[in-house]
């Protein structure tokens, strides 16, 4: 009998399966995105598009499954500019990506925790010491992981990480080959709704992390003004978001097909201001990259300031 996460699974699989990026185009903006959050209603909405009129430049969408496949089209010239959590920038950085910081939603990923599936005797942070833990290897949720691990004194050598990408582990921790699942929104207000399934941790027991909107380099510095307006547009789409939840949530369940009951779990619980990285904010994504390197997750130290876009200054 298949059960209803076999199903979930499934359906997660289909729904957030990658699209293929195309060749640099001129006159056009490529964004990459993934089928949640802010570009997905600016996508809806047209704001970008009408934006960069006045540029005469068109916008194409590439659609990925997760962040690290997005910022290795990124740094490859498939796309132009992408929204990630906070560790996959760090590790496109640390492997020579071509990549810049153009602008952050800070402290905007509050959707993340580590699940347990129906039947589990782990009843604390600890007791994961010796255990499968299921993460997309260089996603957020691989930093978190790794930051609860900590909370809890447990080190990454505690664990046995299972990398596998979202959909992947969503089919692992449903036919129970995984003892925790380390994940985001929308994976997360999905799974857990399901029966007998419980939230180890939450991003709010942990850290609240940083969402980060990166661009190619040579885009940046080649078209900035292109650049720039398209992150002002995104701007008043995060003011639209933080004063419709309830048609945001409608827009992301349509697009992607998650229940309208789990989506507005997710946007309940995510903050939607789009601004410029602050010193506060390079210096706890440098954190992160630190932390990286000193488990040797990534091949060489990085300094994220050395990757933080400048705008243009603007006319008017």
């Amino acid at each position: 009998m298949i059960g209803r996460r076999t199903i979930l699974a499934g359906a997660l699989a289909s729904a957030f399966a990658p699209r293929g990026a195309r060749a640099a185009e001129r006159g056009v903006l490529r964004i990459g995105y993934q089928r949640n959050g802010i570009l997905v209603v600016a996508k809806q909405q047209g704001v970008i598009e009408e934006r960069l009129k006045r540029f005469g430049h068109t916008v194409r969408w590439v659609e990925f499954s997760f962040g690290p496949p997005l910022l290795e089209a990124l740094s490859l010239d498939g796309i132009d500019f992408g929204q990630t959590g906070d560790a996959p920038p760090i590790f496109a950085q640390a492997a020579g990506g071509n990549l810049v910081y153009a602008a952050t939603q800070e402290a905007g990923n509050s959707g993340l925790g580590i699940l347990l599936p129906k039947g589990s005797q782990i009843g604390a942070l600890a007791e994961l010491k010796g255990k499968r833990v299921a993460f997309a290897k260089g996603s957020s949720a691989h930093n978190f992981t790794v930051a609860a691990l900590e909370k809890a004194g447990l080190t990454y050598a505690d664990i046995e990480p299972v990398t596998l990408a979202p959909a992947d582990a969503a089919a692992a921790f449903a036919r129970g080959s995984v003892d925790a699942w380390s994940i985001w929104d929308p994976y997360l207000a999905v799974a857990e709704g399901g029966e007998g399934v419980r939230v180890l941790a939450s991003a709010g027991d942990i850290a609240r992390q940083n969402i980060f909107f990166l661009a190619n380099r040579d885009f940046a510095r080649e078209r900035g003004e292109v650049l720039a307006e398209a992150i002002d547009g995104l701007g008043g789409v995060a003011k639209w978001c933080t004063e419709n939840r309830g048609e945001v949530a409608a827009i992301l369940s349509k697009g992607t097909g998650v229940p309208l009951p789990a989506t507005r779990r997710a946007v309940d619980r995510t903050d939607y201001v789009i601004g410029p990285l602050t010193p506060s904010v390079v210096a706890d994504q440098q954190r992160v990259a630190d932390r990286f390197r000193s488990l040797n997750l990534i091949p060489r130290p990085i300094r994220i300031a050395d990757a933080v876009w400048t705008p243009p200054a603007r006319n008017g």
